[in-house]
């Protein structure tokens, strides 16, 4: 059946969006928290994500491991590197890019790539760490990468408590399988690890720093702690 004009109105016509414009608006949708909306809207507006979509990199992170790289420079080709919390793999990407094996685990599902090994599974459960020697295959670890971070719940002190938990048994991990002058980082939140954290990465590293990479949020809590040039201590 024919649709019926009415007369001297012209039909609607529908246009199809070809690009993100910088600066748009996202409307609010029926039933989506503010707090949703506000992070889509980040989202689209965020330079970092359309550069990502841009060079087809797993997601924005990628960018602040190539920024932490350029400038302490610890990538190299033929690395072994382990990713901890890796989906949805930008840093894995990255380090496979450079010319690395990646070994890579993470509670979330990830999708595949070249030259990276993905077990999906809680870094935190008994096994974890069976599971990736086993992976690695008696291999040592030229860097230990851990952008692990548990749900934050809005309250300042036990949500740094939990991050640094995470930070603590990645650290344990590095210090078993990383090879002498390896690289460790690992996430913290602002206001930087803890003294007693410091200290012993200090005992096992030549040089230890904070340091916030330009991709991450300005508005964000994150920063990292890096470990460079690993000691093996008795």
């Amino acid at each position: 059946m024919s649709e019926e004009k009415t007369p001297g109105k012209k039909p609607r016509v529908k246009h199809k969006r070809t690009a993100r414009d910088p600066g748009q608006n996202v409307k609010t949708a029926k039933g989506r928290k503010s707090s949703s909306t506000q992070w889509l809207k980040r989202q689209l507006n965020d330079p970092y994500v359309r550069e990502a979509e841009l060079k087809g990199y797993r997601s924005r992170a990628a960018f602040k491991l190539l920024e932490m790289d350029e400038k302490l420079d610890f990538l190299r080709k033929g690395q072994v590197i382990v990713d901890l919390g890796a989906a949805p793999g930008g840093w894995s990407q990255i380090a496979a890019q450079r010319g690395a094996k990646v070994v890579a685990i993470d509670l979330l599902e990830m999708d595949e790539l070249p030259d990276v090994d993905f077990a999906q599974m809680d870094f935190t459960d008994d096994d974890a760490v069976e599971k990736l020697l086993a992976m690695l295959g008696g291999r040592k670890a030229d860097c230990v990468l851990s952008d692990m971070a548990p749900n934050t719940i809005g309250h300042k002190q036990t949500d740094h408590i939990r991050i640094m938990a995470l930070a603590e048994m990645a650290f344990d991990f590095a210090k078993d399988v990383l090879t002498p002058g390896g690289t460790f980082i690992t996430k913290v939140r602002q206001g930087g690890a803890e003294g007693a954290f410091l200290k012993a990465l200090k005992v096992h590293f030549k040089t230890v720093k904070h340091i916030k990479p330009p991709a991450s949020r300005k508005d964000s809590a994150e920063m990292y702690v890096v470990g460079l040039g690993f000691k093996a201590v008795e």
